[in-house]
């Protein structure tokens, strides 16, 4: 029996947290109703000052289902939702669910070409979308998109009182774009269409394996992939966090940054609305006065950020004054969190309350989290929750388990596990393959684990570089970067090496701290490097270094490396002469 085997991350479990949690023939709906109907008269979210309750979601999520099984949705049809975080967001995708239908997130962030992909490999049938998208994005492929028979633009403000509609227009803070038909397509508002309910139309039930959700993520082709989840999937997730975390029914409030069309965002939201907890909607992350302002009114008592928006709060001086008693567990995922970060927020939020996890879309997202009560070991991803299995593997063969304290790419099998890529068979089977007598996910991360089960994550596969023939952990390096304090925000990516082609020179970018900014760039570079040095083999350390405003971050704040590997990044290159 290998390390592995022996599950060693099982000794550092909370005391309540079992071992193994019993499968469930329930489905997300299932989840959904007991949550809908536990207190109907609570409050379900809060948006830009107006509070809906969860009788109202009730109603208007039965009003959405109705609408689309009266538009010819059929159990197994997908529903692409286009929206940020909304109050429409969340009746459009409980509705689709009680529909018996599979929900799409489609990133407003998407370009017409990309929206038309997505809608296309999925075959939707409907789509909705804020009408800003709407005028300037969705006509513009209006042609393109044939199996999607209806289309319900909806404002921002549609939901809101008539006073903050009109101050709303009025400040040009609200977007807002024109609706005009489209010949061959049902268009119908999506106010119009929830505004009263159809009851000849008979709902669906769902199964277990049914697809629940389709959550696109990017190709090794270069073509995005929607990873399959079923209601099974999405259950057996929902049910290992929320007895990880200790969740209530009727809970919260609670507040999360992650947009709904990332899939972290998509299962807070989905996780809320089961557990009946109560949602401080975010429609611009980035805004941080408005959420301080939202914490402050409501006083959540879970927050769910990426470790760069707790930075963004973090330089907000309003963050710090805010009464944090009543948040027990700041929630971090996406990207890494350092060491120094995670002091400075815990010593406004409390000690002990950041609990950093590991997730992605295929695994619909929860991997291993960190223990709510007992040890946390900050740089640490955590433990594998309930009944799910991690093995690491080589990376050359991904057959070989390396032993304890070494780097391996991950591999995981649990019953989260997605079921596969929409579509994609062969994209499929490089991603669930068999090993033993289980089917395993390669994830294309690169970890170690320690001898109480914690697993450190220090690349992505892709992410690793080759330095004179060793291996260069871009996460290692990065760690060190951001001990140095004029630095704010760092990323390592590999460039080719024109004297050596099977090599590549290990290049860093900063964003320095806002007290570096301004000063002398040579001076600092000169300190970083000689930290550098002091801290990292020298084979590790970076030849060249760039200084930037601001690195590029995604949708959901993580670091684009994509963006910085770029011809365009690389002609910005500062030679440093390390």
């Amino acid at each position: 029996m290998s390390i592995y085997d022996e599950r060693p991350w099982l000794k550092s479990y909370d005391p309540l947290v079992r071992h193994e949690l019993k499968p469930s023939e329930e489905t997300y709906v299932d989840l959904l109703m007991k949550g809908l109907n536990f207190r109907p008269e609570s409050s379900a979210f809060h948006f830009l000052g107006r509070t809906f309750t969860f009788r109202e979601l009730d109603r208007l999520s039965l009003a959405f289902a109705s609408f689309l099984r009266s538009q010819g949705c059929s159990p197994g049809d997908v529903v692409g939702i286009n929206l940020p975080n909304t109050p429409q967001y969340l009746i459009a995708l409980a509705g689709t669910f009680r529909a018996g239908c599979a929900a799409s997130e489609v990133s407003p962030l998407l370009t017409p070409k990309e929206m038309a992909y997505q809608l296309n490999d999925l075959k939707a049938k409907a789509l909705v979308t804020l009408d800003a998208i709407y005028e300037n994005r969705v006509q513009k492929i209006k042609n393109d998109i044939p199996s999607v028979g209806c289309i319900l633009p909806t404002g921002i403000a549609d939901f809101l009182p008539p006073y903050k509609r009109i101050l709303g227009k009025l400040l040009k803070k609200i977007p807002s774009g024109k609706v005009e038909p489209i010949t061959g397509k049902h268009v119908v508002p999506f106010k119009e269409a929830v505004s009263k309910h159809l009851s000849d139309v008979p709902l669906a039930s769902v199964k277990p394996d049914d697809t629940c959700v389709i959550q696109y993520t990017g190709g090794t082709t270069g073509m995005p992939k929607g990873a399959v989840l079923t209601h099974r999937n999405m259950v057996a997730n929902l049910y290992q966090v929320a007895e990880w975390l200790d969740l209530m029914m009727g809970g919260g409030p609670v507040c999360s940054g992650f947009p709904f069309f990332h899939q972290a965002g998509l299962y807070f939201g989905m996780i809320t609305m089961a557990w009946a907890y109560t949602q401080c909607l975010i429609p611009d992350p980035r805004n941080t006065k408005h959420m301080c302002k939202e914490i402050s009114a409501h006083r959540p008592s879970m927050m769910l950020h990426v470790p760069s928006l707790y930075q963004m709060l973090m330089d907000d001086p309003g963050f710090s004054r805010l009464d944090f008693s009543s948040c027990n567990v700041c929630l971090s995922g996406a990207s890494p969190f350092s060491k120094e970060a995670v002091a400075s927020l815990e010593a406004i939020v409390g000690k002990g309350k950041v609990v950093e996890l590991y997730g992605m879309t295929e695994a619909s997202p929860v991997i291993a989290m960190n223990p709510l009560k007992g040890t946390k070991k900050i740089g640490s991803v955590g433990l594998p929750v309930q009944g799910t299995l991690i093995k690491l593997v080589d990376v050359e063969t991904g057959t070989r388990e390396v032993p304890l304290g070494e780097e391996g790419e991950v591999i995981i099998s649990g019953p989260q596990i997605m079921k596969g890529y929409h579509g994609k068979p062969e994209e499929s089977a490089n991603s669930l393959r068999k090993l033993g007598d289980r089917t395993w996910l390669y994830t294309g991360d690169v970890a170690r684990m320690d001898e109480n089960g914690y697993f450190f994550l220090v690349d992505r596969t892709k992410d690793m570089l080759i330095v004179s023939g060793f291996k260069v952990f871009s996460r290692e390096v990065e760690e060190v970067l951001c001990e140095h304090r004029a630095v704010e925000l760092c990323a390592i990516i590999g460039i080719p090496n024109p004297e050596r082609p099977d090599s590549q020179i290990v290049k860093a970018v900063i964003q320095l701290s806002r007290d570096a900014q301004g000063k002398d760039h040579a001076k600092i570079e000169k300190e970083i490097l000689d930290h550098c040095r002091e801290n990292l083999t020298p084979y590790k350390v970076p030849k060249l270094i760039e200084f930037t405003d601001a690195i590029p971050l995604t949708a959901v704040g993580k670091v684009d490396k994509k963006v910085l590997r770029s011809a365009g990044a690389q002609d910005q290159i500062k030679k440093t002469g390390g």
